[in-house]
């Protein structure tokens, strides 16, 4: 089969290589799946740098997140063949192929409602979004949620979960083109972070109080902004640092404004909380089947272009989410 591959640690459109490799097998309490599509997450740029706080045995292929066609069950394991799944792949072996075995234990059915190329994008974005908002930030109706880099992939999701939890979404982005994309999400009030004071247009937003909520996962000067127009016992949930800068948080400021700083590392519930991740996913279905959530699934790619679309991510140039799908013949951008 084909299979992306990183050889060595660098750039993604740099070191990922489309190799030929043998046929993986189903092992026990294994699936193996025929990969439908794969989403592209900002972690498979930093796997490829050799940045993400996993780092597999080279060569390793990224992905880490499919939806695939169950074509054969290892022994132990318990699911129909034929069967559409979601899945996070262990990595050496991720989802950047025709073929990716996963953990039986771990796959999800996929939603009836969405297609191959937004299923693949509901798992990890909309469970993060899920778990930051409902189970760290105990969002409530009424309150006012700020996301930062709201049409992008991790963003868009956060800004679907928020309205449908009955929070009016303030959404950050860095250009005008995602802003009508993040309008179209359904953000109640947009600004651009090149152009806009965030600070002040959030409180007057807000009549003074700030946001109840902040959704953050960018780091850098957004958390710096953030931590100004945060309300009082407001709660920054700290997703993730696309700026590339790690922001260091000021314990005295948190504790003069009675502000909560939280971190969310979804991964970790797949050990402590695996049942919280069925009973989140039973919820996501619920919310696509009404049309509530749908993934934004900007760019459909074929399997030969994953690596420019990973390197397009890394970037920081697209809205939305970029998926590749292994059956296409070409793109769809």
């Amino acid at each position: 089969m084909q299979a992306w591959r990183v050889h060595d640690n660098g750039e993604p459109g740099e070191v990922m290589r489309l190799d030929e490799v043998p046929d993986p097998q189903a092992g026990p309490g294994q699936l193996l799946l025929r990969v439908r599509a794969v989403n592209v997450n900002f972690p498979d740029a930093l796997l490829c740098r050799g940045q993400y706080q996993v780092r597999p045995p080279l060569p390793f292929t990224p992905g880490v997140e499919v939806c695939g066609e169950v074509v054969a069950v290892g022994e132990g394991a318990d699911v129909a063949l034929g069967s559409r799944v979601l899945a996070t792949p262990t990595l050496p072996a991720g989802g950047f192929a025709e073929l990716v075995p996963v953990e039986a234990a771990a796959a999800l059915p996929a939603p009836d409602a969405l297609d191959d190329a937004e299923a693949a994008a509901l798992h990890i974005g909309y469970q993060t979004g899920w778990f930051g908002l409902h189970r760290r930030a105990r969002i409530q109706s009424g309150e006012t949620l700020l996301v930062h880099a709201a049409a992008g992939g991790v963003g868009s999701a956060a800004v679907q979960l928020g309205k449908a939890a009955g929070a009016t979404v303030i959404g950050v982005v860095g250009d005008e083109d995602k802003a009508q994309v993040a309008r179209e999400l359904g953000c109640d009030l947009v600004l651009d972070r090149r152009a806009d004071d965030i600070v002040a247009a959030v409180k007057e937003a807000t009549g003074g109080r700030g946001a109840d909520v902040v959704y953050d996962p960018v780091g850098g000067d957004a958390f710096v902004k953030s931590v100004k127009c945060v309300a009082f016992e407001g709660r920054i949930v700290v997703v993730g640092f696309a700026s590339g800068v790690v922001p260091q948080a000021a314990l005295n400021h948190a504790l003069v404004k009675n502000y909560a700083i939280l971190g969310l590392h979804w991964g970790l519930y797949n050990t402590h909380d695996p049942a919280a991740i069925r009973a989140c996913h039973e919820e996501l279905t619920k919310l696509a089947a009404q049309g509530t959530v749908k993934p934004l699934v900007s760019e459909r790619v074929p399997l030969k272009d994953a690596a420019a679309a990973v390197q397009r991510v890394a970037d920081g140039v697209t809205t939305g989410r970029v998926v590749v799908v292994p059956g296409q013949a070409g793109g769809d951008r």
